[in-house]
This record gives structure tokens, C-alpha cells and sequence, in this order.
């Protein structure tokens, strides 16, 4: 992106006396405080999972902010709350931003809710300094993000109407669930925008590693929301009497198992990459100590931003446990049970990320993320970019959970002036 374009995109807040301060940093602070205890736990976090009554009276908040901050709220038939600013050419595709604001079980006070409770804050900005877009801007808080990305999975088409059966965290199928908060699941289509409904999606978000915080690193700038693929992987052998069969006539399970976990661990560790691999759950048979394991169930997940090479390490993977179980006298099988697909951020909206923190002073970092969001799935059908700010320690998904209030600050500063030169930006 030409240094013009930033320039352009930030030119009508020159004449604001207020934009030297930028955003409202106190009253962010104070809102995030104040959405704390919906769902507070005796440890200090949340579990505000998607569909409890302590979700839905979180929401309620953030919509009362979003009036406040002069947004024109609804909520749409897959229970996304969207708040519309009118830019200068309605016909325009808005430019949507935002995040959720339900949690995993005792979760922490910063996922999700930092990016949401900053996109209302930018618009909020905007409003009170008098500055008008060119887009139509759009703020959204996602539904069930936490257990399925609910919501924006259905903005994207992603949402299958199997799934509206499934349980969600709670007691409520996700049905019950979408129409609790205010949405409809028998008209869940009207909620999909097609490729060209959205101008660009931005996610202002916490990183949840360690990356930003021990490098003192201000600002990440995401190059992507890593892809991931799941096995079961299945191990057969011989259950047989522990103390009646010599060691080397049997035909252990468990002992394949264990050699195919440390493969798996040292092929991604030897890859020249980024990628992660993990065998996270593992269930042996019969499970009697005075037995020899005949049968060993377990995971594999594997994490990357190129689909084609998580491929390519699951295929050695496989290649690698095959020939251990053959040693072993036992047969290995795998079977893929889940996949979400990699979405590398545009590269003009990491520009455009990226001059803004430093237009501010801020250091600045590429890097993908490991963990899934709501922009994954919205990458499907617009331009789309990620912001990160640092996680104390990199703890996340739970109540020790911690992002500095100045890290906030700067983030939702960076998020301002980066809708500012998106919306001057040529998207297509």
C-alpha cells in the first residue's frame, strides 16, 4: 500500500482536536471492567459460555453501547448482533469489524471481548469527533463463537443445518440457542452475505501465545488463521495375559501407540516451519493393568497455514506409523474427522495494519495464529486482516488471562486508524 493511501484514509483527522488522544482508552478500560461480571467465576474469570443467560445480559450491554455510540442495532436470524453506521455512499458494501463476547468454561475477561468492546469504542470515536466514512461501517459480535463460530460461520454460508441440532455448551441445541438470543434458525440463510456484501473484515483480538509479550513486541500483525485437520488413529493388536506372554511374542497396542506419538512429535518438530502436531487424547483396551493392550484409540491434530502441508506431514505421519506398527506385529489406521481451512489475511490489509501501528509509534511483528476466530470464516467471502495485542505469559482460556490496559489502548488506536485507510483502499 502507497503511503498516499494511508495518508488519505487519516486526512480528515487532522482537523479534529480530539483525534491527537485518538480513542477514549479510559472508557474502553472501563467497559471491559464492566462486562466482567456476566458470568464471573469465583476465580476471577468467566464462563460465559454461548446461549446462558449471563451471554445473553452480556450482549444486552454491549447493544446499549452500541446505541450509545450512535449505531442502529439488530440482530440477524443466526443471532449476530450487528450495529450499522451509515457511510457517505450507502450503496457501498459496509466494512465490518468486531468479535464475540462468550467464553469458553472458566475462561478469562479478554478473548473476544477486547476486539468487540474496541470495535464499539472506534465507532464511538468516530461519532463524537464528527468524522464520516465513505463505507458504510458495520460492528458485529458474533454468536457461539467459542463452540463452533456459530455465527459467523453462518455469515459465511460455512453453517450446515445438521449442525442446528447439535448441543451446544449448555442444555440448548444451537437452534434453541440462535432463537434465545433473539434469532430465527428456521430463516438461518438470511444471515449469509455473499462474496461482495462485505468490503473488508477486520478482528482486533489478543494474541493467546507468548510471542508479542516476551519479545515486547507492541502490536502482531496476523499473516493468517492457521488451518486445521483432526484423525482418529486406531491401533490394533492383541489383548493377552501381563504375565503370561513373553515380551517378545507380543503384540502391543499401547507400545505401537506410545513410538507413533513420539514420531508424530519428531517429524513436526524436524519440519522446517511453524506448523504444530499434537496426539491430544488417547483411550486404551481393555484398560486392565494385567492385560496387554489390544486395541489404542487416539487423536492427531495438526495446525498450519498451508493446507497442502499439513497434507504433507500427515501423509509422513502415517508412512512413519505404519512402519512402527508393522515392527510391533499391529496395524495402524487413520481416519480424518475434521478440517477447517487456512485463511492468510490480505496482504493490502496488513499493510495497511501495520503502517498504522507504526504511524503511532508502536513495534510491529508478523505472525499467524493458532487459534481459530471468526475472521477465518469471514476471509471466505471478503478481504480480511487481524490485529494482536499481547497476552501476559501467553495465557488464554483461562481466569489468569491478562492483556495490559495500555496494550488495549494501542490496539483499538490501531484498529481506528486502520478502518480509516481501509475505507480508502480498492478492494477487490
Amino acid at each position: 500500500m502507497r503511503r498516499r493511501q494511508f495518508l488519505f484514509g487519516l486526512s480528515a483527522l487532522a482537523f479534529s482536536p480530539r483525534f491527537a488522544s485518538g480513542i477514549d482508552g479510559a472508557r474502553l478500560n472501563r467497559r471491559l471492567r464492566e462486562l466482567a461480571p456476566f458470568g464471573r467465576t469465583p476465580e476471577g474469570g468467566i464462563s460465559r459460555v454461548a446461549f446462558s443467560e449471563a451471554d445473553r445480559l452480556a450482549r444486552e450491554l454491549a447493544m446499549s453501547w452500541m446505541r450509545e455510540a450512535g449505531l442502529a442495532v439488530g440482530i440477524d436470524s443466526a443471532a449476530n448482533v450487528i450495529g450499522r453506521r451509515e457511510g457517505r455512499d450507502r450503496s457501498l458494501p459496509p466494512l465490518l469489524f468486531g468479535s464475540h463476547v462468550d467464553s469458553v468454561p472458566d475462561g478469562g475477561n479478554y478473548d473476544g471481548q477486547v476486539g468487540s468492546v474496541a470495535a464499539i469504542e472506534v465507532v464511538q470515536c468516530l461519532e463524537e469527533t464528527g468524522l464520516e466514512t465513505l463505507h458504510p461501517l458495520e460492528v458485529a459480535i458474533f454468536t457461539n463463537e467459542e463452540n463452533g463460530k456459530t455465527g459467523s460461520r453462518a455469515m459465511a454460508g460455512e453453517l450446515e443445518d445438521r449442525e442446528l441440532a447439535l448441543p451446544s455448551h449448555g442444555e440448548k441445541s444451537i437452534a434453541e440457542g440462535i432463537s434465545f438470543l433473539g434469532g430465527d434458525p428456521a430463516r438461518i440463510e438470511e444471515a449469509r452475505r455473499k462474496p461482495g456484501e462485505v468490503f473488508a473484515f477486520l478482528e482486533l483480538h489478543v494474541e493467546q501465545g507468548a510471542v508479542l509479550h516476551r519479545r515486547g513486541i507492541d502490536v502482531g500483525v496476523v499473516e493468517g488463521i492457521v488451518g486445521i485437520e483432526r484423525w482418529n488413529v486406531r491401533v490394533d493388536g492383541f489383548a493377552n495375559h501381563a504375565g503370561t506372554t513373553p515380551m517378545d511374542e507380543r503384540r502391543d497396542a499401547l507400545l505401537t501407540a506410545s513410538r507413533v506419538v513420539e514420531a508424530v512429535n519428531g517429524i513436526a518438530t524436524e519440519t522446517e516451519g511453524r506448523q504444530v502436531a499434537t496426539v491430544g487424547k488417547i483411550a486404551v483396551h481393555p484398560g486392565a493393568p494385567n492385560v496387554i493392550p489390544g486395541r489404542v484409540e487416539l487423536t492427531l491434530e495438526i495446525r498450519d497455514l498451508d493446507m497442502a502441508k499439513i497434507a504433507k506431514l500427515q501423509g509422513a505421519m502415517e508412512v512413519e506409523a505404519r512402519r512402527i506398527a508393522a515392527a510391533n506385529d499391529t496395524s495402524v489406521s487413520f481416519e480424518k474427522y475434521y478440517e477447517s481451512r487456512g485463511a492468510p489475511a490480505d496482504d493490502r490489509l496488513r499493510d495497511v495494519i501495520r503502517s498504522s501501528a507504526e504511524d503511532l509509534g508502536l513495534s510491529t511483528l508478523s505472525l499467524p495464529s493458532g487459534a481459530g476466530h471468526d475472521a477465518q470464516s469471514l476471509a471466505l467471502i471478503a478481504p480480511m486482516g487481524m490485529i494482536f495485542v499481547p497476552s501476559v505469559d501467553g495465557i488464554s482460556h483461562s481466569p489468569k488471562e491478562l492483556t495490559l490496559e495500555a496494550d488495549i489502548e494501542a490496539g483499538a488506536n490501531v484498529l481506528l486508524r486502520s478502518i480509516l485507510a481501509a475505507d480508502a483502499l480498492a478492494l477487490g
